[in-house]
């Protein structure tokens, strides 16, 4: 059996879990999130937790298992506590501006600067014009947005240049040197 998919997942107070079909909804105090679960899962809401559990041991189904459950697991804890990402731009005269609340305008070295839509359901802070904060109560939309935004200027590994993530550590390359005289 799974080792993930078989442990249940505890809701805390004030979270509920509705299924209807396939679908998944989860209200909380943050916020509500809803998802599609494979056909092959089986949910069971209790008072206090959430099991999910498998029709068929089918090795199609046996792989969904944990990812099902992983997804609820996300789902309960992003309607409880918010999801967050940290990048950092480095480089001189590279800079990030929240312009509303919808717009994020980066300036990385290129001739224009590129401004990005913030989607929907996520918050975007700025601090200090290098330390960029993204939220939201869904995981895989904050994780999306951080990597479509660390893609603008990945850091380049001979200055360390562009946006990375605030744990990400780079490596850095030697340059080229110099051939000797008299060669």
């Amino acid at each position: 059996m799974s080792r993930i998919g078989k442990q249940p997942v505890s809701l805390p107070s004030g979270v509920t879990v509705n299924v209807s079909g396939r679908d998944v909804s989860v209200k909380g105090p943050k916020g509500q999130l809803s998802e599609r679960m494979p056909g092959s899962i089986v949910i069971d809401v209790g008072a206090d937790s959430v099991v999910l559990q498998r029709s068929d041991e089918r090795k199609a189904t046996r792989a969904l298992h944990g990812l099902a459950r992983a997804l609820v697991a996300n789902m309960v804890k992003g309607v409880t506590e918010m999801f967050f990402k940290e990048l950092e731009v480095q480089g001189v005269g590279y800079r990030a501006e929240v312009q509303g609340k919808k717009k994020l305008v980066l300036t990385v070295g290129y001739s224009h600067p590129v401004e990005m839509d913030v989607p929907s359901g996520i918050e975007v802070s700025v601090d200090r014009n290098v330390l960029i904060r993204i939220e939201g109560i869904d995981r895989q939309a904050v994780g999306q947005f951080a990597a479509n935004l660390r893609a603008v200027r990945p850091p380049e590994p001979y200055k360390g240049k562009g946006i990375r993530y605030s744990n990400e550590h780079v490596r850095h390359k030697v340059g080229k040197s110099a051939v000797g005289a008299g060669g």
